[in-house]
């Protein structure tokens, strides 16, 4: 890793020597906004994006976006990079008069990967079908998949967790339905003797209920823009 990092240090430095001093006379300055400072300031501690989204704990693809401009880092990230760059969030914030040209060393702009996000979707609505081992818990499987994700787009966070709710809402109502047929069989058995309600009965509709609603969820993947 520290080889790997002093290498990096090497290049940069090596692409700046390269230049001709008439370029580094003809580079103009301009106003260094936030994502390109963030992009200087990993190139200096020598960081790849890999390495700095594991020291602030994020995944790559945050980084990539906040790189390209593509979306605005939240306060307490911008603290967590300012830290891995041992730097105050004043002085990452604050804009400087710096050269184009050494801002474009080393950096592509990030692409949106709409097949990764619908996989990953595909396989959170999937894993909720666990509620046919583990009925009454099983929400927690998709939960940990989207907390292990990291995920920063709101947009699939707003549906990965809209998922996760209805699940949970599936739960309390199945309980409540169970209780219900409880109540009911207990007056029956008094009053009615002879007659009861079939547990079976309410099972199989509260399970069929919710192969719907996942199933329904996996649709919304398909045509949802999550862009």
């Amino acid at each position: 890793m520290f080889k790997f990092k002093s290498k990096l240090k090497l290049a940069v430095q090596d692409r700046i020597k390269a230049m001709s001093v008439f370029e580094l006379w003809t580079i103009s300055a301009f106003k260094m906004k936030l994502n390109q400072k963030i992009i200087a300031e990993r190139q200096k501690n020598g960081f790849t994006q890999q390495e700095l989204a594991d020291l602030i704990k994020v995944n790559t693809r945050t980084i990539q976006r906040i790189e390209s401009g593509e979306s605005l880092p939240r306060k307490f990230t911008l603290k967590a990079i300012a830290a891995a760059f041992h730097i105050s969030l004043e002085e990452l914030t604050a804009e400087q008069e710096v050269p184009e040209k050494v801002i474009s060393i080393n950096y592509a702009p990030a692409v949106y990967d709409k097949e990764d996000t619908a996989h990953f979707l595909n396989l959170f609505c999937i894993s909720c079908f666990s509620y046919l081992l583990l009925p009454y818990i099983h929400f927690l499987i998709p939960n940990y998949l989207l907390k292990r994700r990291k995920e920063q787009n709101p947009k699939v966070l707003r549906f990965a967790n809209k998922v996760i709710r209805t699940q949970v809402y599936w739960v309390i109502a199945t309980v409540l339905v169970f209780l219900c047929v409880l109540f009911l069989n207990f007056i029956l058995r008094f009053y009615f003797k002879g007659y009861y309600i079939n547990y079976l009965f309410p099972f199989f509709i509260m399970y069929l209920l919710n192969t719907l609603l996942i199933v329904v969820s996996l649709r919304k993947v398909r045509t949802l823009d999550f862009q």
